[in-house]
């Protein structure tokens, strides 16, 4: 999802109420959405043709709200990024194989799990971040960093973890995750360059760009899996749910052990838990099934409500003082102030 930067020192008011709009208004669209769908599923199913182009646009969108500070962060606190990106990378991959098995899940599911452990996070882990006094700036190195490395590591996790039975066609994935991730991102980062005199107007509009390519993404894949949502749809959700906790508490602990402060460790912990759904959802279709496709459809909607229901929790036990940085770490990342977030979007 795009993430439109707002407490940034050229963003403005306006920005800041357009992305916490569209963050509160996307779960409700996408279930709503969903919902028409699996009852009228005609005029969505053209829609599948298009879910690739669909992830391009979300991609670029998040390129053109990444800054060259957003970058620097990655040089300021190389080992806190390092961790929460190993987290991530290591944690959900195995806590979808560990779920699908708990679940004795078909192996179309179990891919699709594991499709939705696998790619890097989703940028609606910034806002989550913000809502639950993280540190925005760390949250959102960890999520480019983790895109921008997806087209490598996400193929191999799935060679990895997929299982004998499961052909994954590592090469091909690669060469996708690369045309639909990395390559619209740098196009948005570039543009974003260029354009930096006139992101001010721009950048609000971000947010709903990225709302309707998750609809693009995630309708027409309702649509087409209706009869096994019927069959499988509360196995999926219970195992999505189930996934998605773990990743949050695996996170926040291993933030923890690794001696990160307070604040590090929530952004730790959203980070890890909160990944990049639409993405996980068309690759899962594309290089799988269309019942692959289903975790990643269902975590769209609920990944954004449990980071919702997280930062509520966190924000009412936040102490008033986080314990101290580790060494190199800047006193003004700590805190995050909305003086210094940015306010981001919907997965």
């Amino acid at each position: 999802m795009t993430a439109p930067h707002t407490p940034q020192p050229t963003s403005t008011a306006q920005e800041d109420r357009s992305a916490a709009i569209a963050v509160a208004a996307f779960p409700a669209f996408i279930l709503a959405g969903s919902v028409l769908a699996f009852f009228i599923p005609g005029p969505f199913l053209p829609l599948t043709s298009y879910i690739t182009y669909f992830l391009m646009i979300i991609m670029f969108g998040m390129g053109l709200t990444l800054t060259i500070p957003d970058f620097k962060e990655v040089v300021k606190r190389p080992v806190p990024i390092a961790i929460g990106v190993v987290a991530q990378f290591v944690i959900m991959p195995l806590a979808a194989v560990g779920v699908a098995k708990l679940f004795g899940m078909h192996p179309a599911l179990a891919v699709g799990l594991l499709m939705l452990g696998s790619v890097p996070g989703g940028t609606s882990s910034n806002v989550i971040a913000y809502l639950a006094k993280g540190d925005v700036a760390l949250s959102v190195a960890m999520t480019s960093v983790s895109t921008l490395l997806a087209p490598i590591v996400t193929p191999i996790i799935m060679l990895l973890l997929a299982g004998a039975d499961v052909q994954v066609d590592g090469a091909g994935m690669a060469w996708s995750l690369a045309q639909t991730v990395l390559i619209p991102v740098i196009g948005g980062v570039v543009l974003r360059y260029v354009l930096d005199a006139w992101m001010e107007h721009i950048s609000p509009v971000l947010p709903w760009i990225s709302i309707a390519g998750i609809g693009g993404v995630v309708f027409p894949t309702v649509a087409k899996n209706r009869e096994a949502l019927v069959e499988v749809g509360l196995l999926v959700f219970a195992a999505v749910l189930i996934h998605n906790v773990l990743g949050y508490v695996l996170g926040y602990y291993t933030a923890k052990l690794t001696r990160l402060p307070e604040s590090y460790r929530r952004t730790v912990a959203i980070e890890v838990g909160t990944q990049s759904a639409g993405l996980a959802s068309g690759m899962a279709g594309k290089f799988f099934s269309p019942e692959a496709a289903l975790p990643g459809a269902v975590a769209a909607v609920l990944h954004n409500i449990t980071g919702a229901v997280y930062a509520w929790a966190v924000r009412r036990s936040t102490r008033s003082h986080d314990v101290n940085p580790p060494a190199g770490a800047q006193a003004s990342t700590i805190a995050s102030e909305p003086a210094q977030a940015n306010a981001t979007q919907p997965q």
